[in-house]
């Protein structure tokens, strides 16, 4: 049996090749290709099949969060990066990658040890991103944020297929916030906001601020516009 094949999705070539380096130091793993961006990661996926995909957050152009939905269905996602944030971490699981490593948090053996876990459908999580799943967990679960869901909002939740968190967003999106104000009321970044937004608008089949509130306080009914 050949050994497990890598892709390394990272804009930083240092990086990338420091992870090279450390996986083909273990004599089972060969790095199939190196991706700059989500874009290259999704077609060099297709064209070498690995068996593991590493994965960073932040990329230019396709970033890892958007690129995951569509690695997923090829191969196994770990994903390798400096990102913490308990809602990038939750996001990750939620599109379905089997890991999350934080950069300067793992030894070489733990980092071969992860790739093979993901390969297997085990978990496997740094203390950092172990730490911020918690708090995430811990924040939803609150009392608090579950009863502010009016019944409209719940029905409009169910009917365009928003999560519980981009039920949040549209909200505070139809008070008038800016991403900004968005990202700091939700303790997130404002790459996290933009992220969700585009999320939402596709689900709303809205393409601006104004259409989106519109279908989200029935005011308009999606699909009537956007052709011609």
């Amino acid at each position: 049996m050949a050994g497990l094949r890598v892709l390394i999705a990272d804009d930083n070539p240092v990086v990338r090749a420091g992870l090279a380096a450390l996986l083909s130091a273990a004599g089972d793993i060969t790095v199939a290709a190196q991706a700059a961006d989500g874009h290259e990661a999704l077609s060099l996926t297709r064209r070498h099949a690995p068996d593991v995909v590493l994965l960073d957050v932040r990329m230019p152009g396709v970033d890892g969060i958007s690129a995951l939905p569509h690695l997923v269905r090829l191969a196994p996602v770990l994903m390798l990066t400096y990102s913490r944030e308990s809602e990038i971490v939750r996001e990750s699981l939620l599109l379905g990658a089997g890991g999350y490593l934080v950069h300067g948090e793992f030894t070489p053996e733990d980092l071969v040890r992860a790739v093979h876990d993901v390969r297997e459908g085990r978990p496997h999580f740094t203390p950092t991103a172990a730490g911020a799943l918690l708090d995430n967990l811990r924040t939803s679960s609150h009392p608090q944020r579950t009863v502010t869901q009016s019944p409209e909002r719940l029905h409009n939740s169910a009917l365009f297929g928003l999560s519980s968190r981009e039920v949040e967003i549209m909200d505070l999106i139809a008070s008038g916030m800016s991403n900004q104000q968005i990202a700091a009321a939700c303790f997130i970044s404002e790459k996290t906001v933009k992220n969700h937004i585009n999320r939402i608008f596709a689900k709303l089949q809205s393409t601006s601020r104004s259409e989106a509130i519109a279908h989200w306080l029935g005011t308009a009914r999606p699909g009537v516009s956007g052709h011609g």
